[in-house]
């Protein structure tokens, strides 16, 4: 692949990309949650919080780890 011309344009755009992304790490992030709530009867609310954004940024690593082939 040869460098980029100036009238190149990316198959997807910023918005969808972005919808994209905020997608995954709001799934990551319910389903760390859900997980949270089955593994602990009665879970502190920072704990929560903190399973939850973990979740969403370990979604968002995974996706970009196999979208780049690992």
């Amino acid at each position: 692949m040869g460098p980029l011309t100036d009238d190149h344009r990316c198959p997807r755009g910023r918005s969808r990309r972005s919808l994209e992304s905020a997608l995954t790490m709001v799934v990551g992030g319910v389903i760390a949650a859900a997980a949270c709530y089955v593994l602990v009867d009665r879970p502190h609310g920072a704990v929560v919080v903190a399973v939850t954004a973990l979740g969403a940024i370990l979604a968002n690593a995974l996706k970009q780890a196999v979208r780049s082939g690992f």
